[in-house]
This record gives C-alpha cells, sequence and structure tokens, in this order.
C-alpha cells in the first residue's frame, strides 16, 4: 500500500514502530501505545548503509519477516489532521527512500492486563555473533550501531516486560561480549 493510498482514505492514522521508531518516532502524534502485531517477527536482516552503517561497513537495522506463529512489540503512535500527511511525507523519506522499507497495512493490538508472555523466536547463537560482529563495528549518519541496538533492547525490558525476543536479546549478549575485546584491540588515544 503506497502512503498516498492511506492518505485518501484517513483523517486519523496508527502508525507502528518496532525499531528506532520506539524511541525515535521524529514526527508529531496524537498519542501512543505499546502493544504488538500478530504475524510477523523482528530480525536484524536489514543491511543499512546510511542510518546506522556505511557503504564500507553497512549496519544491521531490524525488519519484519512474516511468520504466522509469532508477533512483534512496538510503539503505535496516532496522527491525526495535518499530522497524517507531514508524518506520512517524513516516513517516506526515512523509512523508505533511506531504508528501503514498505508501508503495509496490518492491525495492532495494544497491550492489557491480561497479556501473556510470548517467545518470539528460538535462540540461534551462532547466528547471533555474526550479526554482532557487523553491529559492533558499524556506525552512519544518525549514530553508532550498537546504539541502535542497545536503545530497542531497553524499549523492550522498559514496556514489555516478561516479553522474550530471543532474537534481540542473543544479539545484545553476543555484542555486549564483544565490547572488551574491540577496547583491547582498540588504537590508544
Amino acid at each position: 500500500m503506497k502512503p498516498q493510498d492511506i492518505l485518501a482514505e484517513k483523517t486519523s492514522l496508527w502508525i507502528f514502530g518496532y525499531g528506532s521508531l520506539v524511541w525515535k518516532p521524529d514526527f508529531k502524534f496524537k498519542r501512543s501505545k505499546v502493544g504488538y502485531i500478530q504475524g510477523y517477527k523482528r530480525r536484524f536482516w536489514h543491511g543499512d548503509n546510511f542510518h546506522r552503517g556505511n557503504n564500507e561497513m553497512p549496519g544491521r537495522v531490524v525488519t519484519l519477516v512474516e511468520d504466522d506463529d509469532a508477533c512483534t512489540w512496538g510503539v503505535a503512535y496516532e496522527v491525526t489532521g495535518s499530522q497524517v500527511e507531514e508524518s506520512l511525507k517524513y516516513l517516506n523519506v526515512r523509512e523508505a527512500v533511506l531504508g528501503g522499507y514498505v508501508t503495509r497495512a496490518v492491525e495492532f493490538t495494544a497491550r492489557g492486563a491480561a497479556m501473556t508472555p510470548l517467545m518470539t523466536s528460538p535462540r540461534c547463537w551462532r547466528c547471533a555473533e555474526e550479526i554482532a560482529m557487523q553491529i559492533a563495528v558499524s556506525h552512519g549518519k544518525t549514530g553508532h550501531n550498537i546504539e541502535y541496538l542497545l536503545r530497542l533492547a531497553d524499549f523492550m525490558r522498559r514496556h514489555c516486560p516478561g516479553v522474550e525476543d530471543a532474537h534481540l536479546f542473543s544479539i545484545e549478549a553476543a555484542t555486549l561480549a564483544l565490547v572488551p575485546y574491540l577496547l583491547a584491540s582498540a588504537p590508544a588515544l
């Protein structure tokens, strides 16, 4: 679905963020809610040579992969009136042009008192180590790739307690395990 198709239909719209949008939406919104979408899993499989990496050393950012048995937690932001057009224009550049993402309509479920913890993926330590090494050494125009990873993990712990995102947390652990080695091999200042 293209942003202009959404604009033609809506005076109010919810925008779901599952990566950096959870801590840095950078657009005006009326309100926000923490919750999840079904049928997708979050993965650090998207190479990024702008925001968190460069052409010589692409970083890793999250993308959504369809999986009927999975869910992804994040934040939905309600935009209304002129915010709809403004936010979609901004996100088209940030996420589509610079990020390579597409826009889709999905069903969002806000966090509620009756929610039960959900496991989103099995652990894959070897995969985590490979991704962690790339994250540990990459940086782009909006910062170091480690910052992106740690902010996302912090969001999950603070706003989605009891939800285990094994993919995210295993990459975080593998990246943090690399830090002492990276510091030891860094040139002295």
